[in-house]
């Protein structure tokens, strides 16, 4: 009966691990326990120590929205898109997380633009920072819908929150005046302080032409493109190759 008392306050305590190590205990080792005390009881922290990690993480890739379920381990280096090896572990790292740089991903379609943020997303996700990833134009819908119900600002405000923010689909239309005012305030809000990733299908050397305006392009690029890590996909699709959609 107080074993029984002792799981359950720690699964009151939220204490999931342990109690899950306690019962593990109960069911299998007692009564031929080699391990002292010290080390029985450090197995037991270690179980509820993974289990936060665990649940965490979870949590981090939940509130991701990643559109993908990519990872690193599984990225496809054999296909002849000019993806370097030696950039790709270098960003594994996750240093330009910390250094609160971008990746600029360029592309034609099915070449995996997509799929490759969302690896370096989780990959961040998995080194304890939070992302969140959204299409540009669905961005831009909304943020002008939040202008109209008051919660403009506080979208603006959850994205500068977020450690790493994936832009995807940048350029795809030109923008409007508005637009271009809402994307210069994201990247403002970002700049020297968060990471981001982009992917577009057209070359950087072109996003001058998909903003707009003589002057706000400008203030978008010097704050989005310094200081950037660009992987220049090139090639033939991959949808083609295994007839799925990878981006």
């Amino acid at each position: 009966m107080l074993n029984e008392e002792t799981h359950g306050k720690l699964t009151a305590m939220k204490l999931y691990g342990l109690a899950a190590a306690f019962h593990t205990y109960l069911e299998q080792a007692r009564g031929s326990d080699e391990l002292s005390f010290d080390e029985r009881f450090g197995i037991f922290v270690d179980r509820e120590w993974t289990d936060r990690q665990d649940r965490r993480l979870t949590n981090r890739l939940k509130g991701a929205k990643l559109r993908e379920p990519a990872c690193l381990e599984d990225v496809d280096y054999r296909h002849p898109r000019g993806l370097d090896r030696s950039v790709m572990q270098r960003l594994t790292t996750c240093q330009w997380v910390k250094n609160h740089e971008a990746v600029l991903i360029t592309g034609a379609t099915g070449l995996g633009k997509t799929w490759l943020a969302c690896a370096l997303a989780h990959q961040a996700c998995r080194e304890g920072y939070t992302a969140l990833y959204v299409r540009v134009p669905r961005l831009l819908h909304n943020l002008t819908l939040a202008r109209g119900d008051g919660s403009y600002v506080r979208e603006l405000a959850r994205m500068a929150r977020t450690d790493l923010l994936i832009l995807d689909d940048w350029g795809l239309a030109p923008m409007g005046e508005q637009e271009r005012h809402d994307m210069l305030e994201v990247i403002e809000d970002r700049n020297g302080l968060k990471a981001s990733i982009v992917t577009s299908q057209v070359p950087v050397a072109n996003w001058h032409d998909t903003i707009g305006d003589p002057t706000i392009p400008d203030a978008i690029l010097d704050r989005l493109v310094n200081r950037a890590h660009r992987i220049e996909l090139k090639g033939p699709s991959l949808r083609k190759k295994r007839g799925n959609d990878d981006e």
